[in-house]
């Protein structure tokens, strides 16, 4: 018997795969979602060449409901079941090798790699479960620390504190782009500035996230606009103290 096994570590089409296993239903994030579990799960993969019994595909749960598609910062769910990768922050601030999109910068917040905001917004990730891998566990030194200590790390301590994490692939000039913008998001201090400042002349492409979000803070800052939260985000923060306690 031949046999491969893969999880997340190929190109394979595995949500449809997962969906004609019985796995579970594609929601309108595009992610799989299960009864049980919400869309809290790595899907895991062994091809063999062996002839297997055919499962039932799962129904579909999702019903009229598109909080997924309401609560996506940048609009990126364009339809039920379609997303537009090209305005996706998970894509933005993970897959994107070059520039963010100036018109989609103040958008993506203070989030620095990665979204899950259709993921939490979700009904049914309320009965998802915390396992018990210790290799999914909140690290100490990426639990809450400061934009700008962030921005402060050298390419050493970077790879030190990301080792054996995703992030690490993201690279250190990817990681500084995306705390720049970052930067740029966060309520007006002159420290801010001033971390950034200190980065100005290491790479063009960093350079030119660091001058626009400086220009950003002090046009804010000149015009003495008031930061408020968005109703998305009232709205995403009493869906998680309501029933997503794992992610608090």
């Amino acid at each position: 018997m031949c046999f491969r096994p893969f999880v997340d570590s190929a190109p394979v089409l595995e949500r449809p795969l997962a969906v004609k296993a019985g796995l579970g239903w594609t929601g309108k994030h595009s992610l799989i979602l299960n009864r049980e579990a919400g869309s809290w799960f790595f899907l895991g993969e062994l091809l063999i060449n062996l002839p297997l019994p055919v499962d039932q595909p799962a129904g579909e749960n999702c019903g009229r409901c598109v909080a997924c598609m309401t609560i996506c910062p940048t609009g990126a769910i364009v339809e039920p079941y379609t997303v537009d990768a090209r305005r996706c922050i998970s894509y933005l601030t993970i897959e994107l090798e070059g520039a963010i999109p100036v018109e989609l910068r103040s958008l993506i917040g203070n989030r620095i790699y990665g979204c899950d905001d259709c993921q939490l917004i979700c009904p049914w990730n309320r009965y998802g479960q915390l396992g018990d891998e210790t290799g999914f566990s909140p690290r100490h030194k990426l639990h809450a620390p400061s934009l700008t200590a962030l921005f402060r790390w050298d390419e050493a301590t970077f790879l030190s504190v990301t080792e054996g994490s995703a992030i690490r692939r993201i690279g250190h000039l990817r990681w500084l782009r995306n705390v720049a913008v970052a930067l740029e998001n966060a309520p007006w201090n002159e420290n801010n500035l001033l971390v950034q400042k200190s980065r100005l002349g290491e790479n063009p492409l960093l350079d030119e996230h660091i001058l626009w979000a400086i220009e950003q803070q002090i046009t804010r800052r000149s015009e003495n606009r008031i930061d408020v939260q968005h109703s998305q985000q009232q709205r995403l923060v009493r869906a998680i103290e309501k029933g997503l306690m794992r992610d608090v």
